[in-house]
């Protein structure tokens, strides 16, 4: 059975569209998706993300045990500050993408996918054994609430007297919004500004309706997973479960740089990215924009006078771009020849690779 979000009565109460989404019923949209796909674009959008997950880790070794448990060097985060990071398997294999945010110096909030955070929280107490440090899944605790898009500080100014013009891309803090106690956090899955703010569930009505009342005037509008989903792949962002799996690596996802080698002492599954690293993959993770009108989507195959050579990860018509767009593995081998198309139900539509990501917004 599917579970609910603290706001699921709200979007009820909009006419949203629910779909069971990695467990939980959530509003895929409200009226039309492309039209609050350009909000985001261009003024703003409201997302109940409330089914993420928030672990926290505490103690002196906190920042250690992170160190080993995840990819990343987080124990040199800087309080108030936040990274993009990864946890693999011993085998190299991406068990999530996560963003770990340094609270103070000795406590972390690790923000795991959906439907992966049960898993997260779960290896993360069994790699702390033997550090001084405690993991506590929060995530029944929390709602998760973002206004992303150019007037989201415009918006979220009025309702705190927290320094949200100060507070830097990748960063967080505490304060009080619309009168609820938040952590406010200058991140987002859209390629836009914004904020993602974390209350405690019984906030997350007063916030979202204090958050549409502040924005009423300014463009705002909700925004669901069909929106949130065009407007992360235009920004190049991978999704767990498509272009991130237990079968992919940070190399083969064109993340890399987010392994840290140099950091001190040993981690989960760094032999096997060690070996990945120096082997280097035969497949790679690309853009891809579609010459004619029809969409390559998840699952279709990438081809090379007709001969599979890849596979669509996640595909959508752009609004920015005006066409099709897609994210694709294919092996280096074809896209060193060229010539690739995707197979749309046989027909084999001719696409062209481009860098990552399709979208990027005006500074």
């Amino acid at each position: 059975m599917s579970r609910s979000t603290p706001l699921r009565g709200v979007h009820e109460r909009l006419g949203a569209t629910l779909t069971d989404f990695a467990g939980w019923q959530m509003p895929l949209r409200y009226g039309s998706e492309s039209a609050e796909h350009n909000a985001v674009r261009t003024a703003a959008g409201l997302f109940d993300l409330s089914h993420m997950g928030e672990i926290f880790v505490t103690g002196p070794q906190a920042g250690e045990t992170l160190d080993h448990a995840l990819v990343g060097h987080l124990s040199i985060l800087a309080p108030g500050r936040a990274r993009y990071t990864m946890i693999v398997d011993e085998d190299g294999g991406i068990l999530d993408d996560l963003i770990v945010y340094r609270l103070d110096e000795d406590r972390y909030m690790v923000v795991a996918n959906a439907s992966n955070y049960a898993v997260v929280a779960r290896e993360l107490a069994a790699r702390s054994e033997g550090y001084d440090a405690r993991v506590t899944d929060r995530s029944d605790e929390y709602a998760l609430v973002a206004v992303q898009g150019p007037r989201a500080a415009e918006i979220l100014r009025g309702l705190t007297d927290a320094d949200v013009d100060g507070l830097k891309y990748y960063a967080i803090l505490p304060g009080v919004v619309a009168g609820a106690p938040a952590l406010i956090a200058r991140t987002g899955y859209t390629g836009e500004d914004g904020f993602e703010l974390f209350v405690l569930n019984e906030h997350a009505v007063p916030l979202w309706d204090a958050l549409g009342e502040a924005g009423r005037g300014l463009g705002l509008v909700p925004a669901g997973l069909s929106a949130r989903d065009t407007l992360r792949l235009e920004a190049g962002m991978p999704l767990y479960g498509n272009e991130l799996t237990s079968s992919a690596t940070p190399f083969d996802a064109g993340l890399g740089r987010v392994v840290r080698f140099d950091k001190p002492g040993d981690f989960v599954g760094r032999s096997a990215l060690e070996r990945a690293a120096q082997n280097g993959s035969t497949r790679r993770l690309v853009g891809l924009v579609a010459r004619g009108r029809r969409v390559p989507r998840h699952g279709y195959p990438v081809t090379r006078e007709g001969a599979v050579v890849g596979e669509v990860t996640s595909g959508a018509p752009s609004q920015s771009l005006g066409k099709p767009i897609a994210m694709a593995y294919v092996t280096e081998d074809a896209l060193r020849e060229g010539g690739l198309a995707v197979d749309i139900r046989g027909s084999h539509e001719p696409v062209d690779v481009v860098d990552l990501p399709f979208y990027r917004r005006s500074k």
